[in-house]
């Protein structure tokens, strides 16, 4: 048990830097300020000193005035200085970086490859720095015991590998929440989690609460095997907890939930000591429970586990895989559509979509579930760029993206709120449009009850599909969108909404062809190209920039081999 503390306080401290040890070792009174500070005496030091109130009034007006002259041009400028960080590379690829892009593939993908694989830090990621602190569990004490132990190296062991199910600091039990993709990031950061405090992970526990209503466990979706064996170099992870272990506990399993986006230190701080203490603990409605930026081996840690210890059964894997076949052989390409559009969804959003007093009525309903959402404007709402767009609008940027209405679509969904009548303007612009239902009608029974197992057929589909389209900003859609980037940046398009909003609005003042002009205009930046987002910014299960590298090439015209650099160290 003392080992374990160890390694936990060890990971954390070794990421400072070694320059900066004799300044922490100095004693309080010893210790330089860092903050710069001018060491010469000037006349207006002499000066009588001006009333703080009088500087505050003037430093807040003058931040005010700066804010209003340019607080609109902000988010165009830092667009455009990432922009201005890739341009120099794709000019030397073929210099036409404003050039038209190939809506079905990103011509730059190829430059790209994903590195997810442990590294040399990750094995004695504390061995890095001499240590600051050590910490000591002592079995007859309800508490740690902290003493300096510099360079000393005697009072914790090393994580090469997983640490062993007798040697961990206990077990840890996740009880998921949400839907699939809800749960498979809660699932993710449960595995780094583990690493984080060398716990023994017990195999999560899925939602079977929420409203999908699906009693589905993880053996039922997930290949438990496969995940146990991947993941073996880096948690050790058991089916359930041992029942010689359950027999000598005292009390049960402690529960506990934490805040979201929680960093490492709140679990070495918060968690780890009952952990010690209690041998089991649970952490419930475990979603977004981590940090989103983390140590880079950490990152890499959670794109191993998300996507390729997180396996779909058999049963669930070969139907995906004859849905896509089917699809692959009514034609060459294909274009799949994850259309969120379910009434408890559109209820949630406070966008108002068109259908008239009925629409608000029954969306207004289903809003009073949740009693602590606020009042909305809609049209608010839409200009922010915060509401899903309608399969219509979908089609409408398809087709004035280029797709031709011969192009053949795979449509990803729930229940779609007006049924038919919603889903005919997006069928008259693409009639080749095809769901699960239509492509499996005998085989697709056994999954009917679950919604947890249908989402995970379309979320095959929908990662073989050549171009991937979203009209939200869910889950799914990120999961995938992030999931397709390091699996070589296929295409995937997420529409701009809130300058789209706009278009949609307006676009029976103009042509098509002006309309289709400014559609593509605003779509720059949405295609999935490599350099849409700036490295380390985002949301991690969206953007795995970590596990993403540059894939060395040689330049034509310098005959110069550029070396393989991580995404995440470009600036």
């Amino acid at each position: 048990m003392g080992v374990g503390v160890g390694v936990g306080k060890a990971w954390r401290f070794s990421l400072l830097s070694s320059t900066n040890l004799p300044l922490l070792s100095q004693p309080d009174n010893k210790r330089k300020h860092v903050c710069w500070r001018s060491t010469t005496t000037t006349p207006f030091q002499q000066r009588k000193t001006i009333s703080w109130s009088v500087v505050c009034g003037l430093m807040l007006f003058g931040l005010g005035l700066i804010s209003l002259l340019t607080g609109h041009m902000a988010s165009d400028l830092e667009w455009y200085s990432q922009r201005l960080v890739h341009r120099t590379f794709y000019s030397r690829v073929d210099g036409s970086y404003r050039a038209p892009i190939d809506i079905w593939k990103s011509q730059y993908s190829k430059y790209y490859y994903r590195c997810s694989d442990r590294g040399r830090s990750f094995a004695r990621e504390f061995l890095h720095q001499p240590l600051i602190y050590c910490s000591q569990y002592h079995s007859n004490a309800s508490s740690f015991m902290n003493y300096t132990c510099a360079e000393n190296l005697s009072c914790f062991s090393i994580a090469i590998a997983a640490v062993p199910e007798r040697m961990s600091n206990g077990y840890l039990l996740i009880a998921t929440s949400g839907g699939l993709n809800q749960q498979r990031t809660g699932i993710t950061d449960a595995v780094v989690v583990a690493r984080i405090l060398n716990a023994t992970l017990v195999v999560p526990e899925l939602d079977h609460h929420s409203y999908w209503k699906d009693d589905s466990d993880f053996i039922n979706i997930f290949d438990v095997d496969w995940f146990i064996s991947y993941l073996a170099k880096d948690v050790t992870i058991v089916k359930r907890v041992p029942d010689k272990v359950m027999r000598s506990m005292e009390k049960p399993p402690y529960t506990m939930r934490v805040p979201r986006k929680s960093e490492p230190d709140y679990y070495l701080d918060q968690v780890l000591p009952i952990l010690l203490r209690r041998q089991v603990v649970q952490l419930t409605k475990f979603d977004f429970r981590l940090a989103n930026n983390l140590d880079d081996e950490l990152q890499k840690l959670r794109c191993r586990v998300n996507f390729h210890a997180l396996r779909f059964t058999k049963p669930i894997q070969e139907l995906g895989q004859r849905l896509v076949m089917r699809m692959q052989k009514m034609a060459h390409r294909f274009i799949a559509v994850h259309l969120r559009f379910e009434p408890d969804m559109l209820a949630f959003s406070g966008c108002y979509f068109g259908g008239g007093e009925k629409e608000r009525r029954e969306l207004g309903e289903i809003r009073k579930r949740w009693t602590t959402l606020p009042d909305l404007s809609p049209d608010g709402e839409r200009k922010r760029g915060k509401c899903p767009l309608t399969p219509h609008e979908v089609g409408l940027m398809l087709r004035a993206l280029g797709f031709a209405n011969d192009t053949y679509l795979y449509v990803a969904s729930g229940e779609i709120y007006g049924g038919d009548e919603t889903m005919q303007p997006l069928k008259d612009l693409f009639p080749n449009m095809f769901t699960k239902e239509m492509l499996a009608d005998e085989e697709l029974k056994p999954f009917l009850p679950f919604s947890s197992r249908l989402a995970a057929i379309d979320y095959i589909v929908c990662d073989e599909s050549d171009v991937f389209v979203t009209n939200n900003n869910g889950n799914m859609a990120k999961i995938l969108a992030g999931r397709r980037r390091y699996m070589s940046h296929k295409r995937t398009i997420r529409p701009n909404a809130k300058k789209l909003s706009t278009l949609f609005a307006g676009r029976h003042q103009m042509d098509w062809d002006t309309f289709a002009r400014k559609v593509k205009a605003c779509q720059r930046g949405f295609m999935g190209e490599p350099d849409e987002m700036r490295p380390g910014r985002g949301d991690f299960h969206e953007y795995p920039s970590s596990c993403v590298c540059e894939r060395p090439y040689v330049d034509e015209e310098l005959g110069k081999k550029m070396d393989t650099i991580p995404l995440n160290t470009l600036q």
